[in-house]
């Protein structure tokens, strides 16, 4: 059965269909020795000869073992498989794949730190990053100074970036001395620098900025930077259903384990001493 190229290529683990499609528009990918198009389709099952920079790419007609790991990034590391500068990269740490590569699972800039996810499943990469799923993001992020209610309900109504209007969903105050204040803050978008352009467009520095949660994974206090950790079975299952493929009636794990991602509930942000401020 013939299907589009990116969809295939991704399902096979060499990339997100978003990178996919940016290596078609490049010429990088050929079909049977012709530069490949946008709407070309294919039948895995079928012998084309198809090729990345005239490197094969092999056994298109079925897919790697489903691994999801989280990851720990330091402050740093860019978010590039290779870096001009040689500065350190995000898959300089991650463990070696006998078939396909790691995909990761969004960005983070150079100066953020925190959870990282990483598949080998383009097609899940794909889902989890397109705005239409609206996932969740969480961070615990330090500014200079104590923001006031009236700030607050700037930052949740809405502001004007650059790229567009954009607001966080929840905000939470986590205490702090002197000069530097931490908040814990919720926002469903991707975009380049979000955080801290929404804090530095109501006047507000970030200092610090943490990932903590993507979605119904949360990165844990024992996950050193620089290190990662397998995902389990339960927790790979909420990221299909909330990207849509796996139904959630086929969930498998323990009820009492159950999260946002499985019921449409919203997370509760962290942190033990956290209060929200009024919108």
């Amino acid at each position: 059965m013939k299907e589009r190229l990116q969809k295939i290529i991704a399902r096979a683990g060499y990339g997100s269909r978003r990178e996919i499609e940016k290596w078609i528009e490049l010429g990088r990918i050929k079909i049977n020795g012709s530069v490949a198009g946008l709407g070309d389709q294919i039948d895995p099952a079928e012998n084309d000869k198809i090729t990345l920079d005239n490197k094969p790419l092999r056994k298109l007609n079925s897919a790697p073992r489903l691994r999801v790991i989280a990851y720990n990034k330091p402050l740093g590391e860019v978010c590039t498989r290779h870096d001009p500068q040689g500065r350190p990269t995000i898959f300089d740490a991650l463990p070696k794949l006998g078939r396909g590569r790691w995909i990761a699972i969004g960005r983070l800039d150079i100066n953020t730190s925190g959870l990282l996810l990483f598949t080998t499943d383009g097609e899940l990469a794909n889902r989890l990053m397109h705005p239409s799923t609206e996932v969740e993001r969480e961070y615990a992020v330090r500014v200079r100074g104590d923001a006031s209610p009236e700030v607050f309900k700037q930052l949740q109504t809405g502001v004007e970036l650059d790229d567009g209007r954009a607001h966080f969903d929840q905000i939470l105050d986590s205490g702090g001395q002197g000069s530097n204040h931490w908040y814990h803050v919720i926002l469903r978008e991707g975009r380049n620098r979000e955080v801290r352009r929404l804090w530095e467009a109501v006047g507000f520095t970030v200092s610090r900025l943490i990932r903590i949660r993507y979605a119904s994974i949360e990165l844990k206090r024992y996950l050193r930077q620089g290190k990662w950790k397998d995902l389990e079975e339960k927790d790979i299952q909420q990221l299909q259903i909330l990207a849509g493929l796996m139904p959630a009636q086929k969930q498998k794990w323990d009820k009492r384990s159950e999260t946002g991602a499985a019921t449409g509930k919203t997370h509760k942000p962290h942190g033990k001493n956290s209060r929200k401020r009024q919108k």
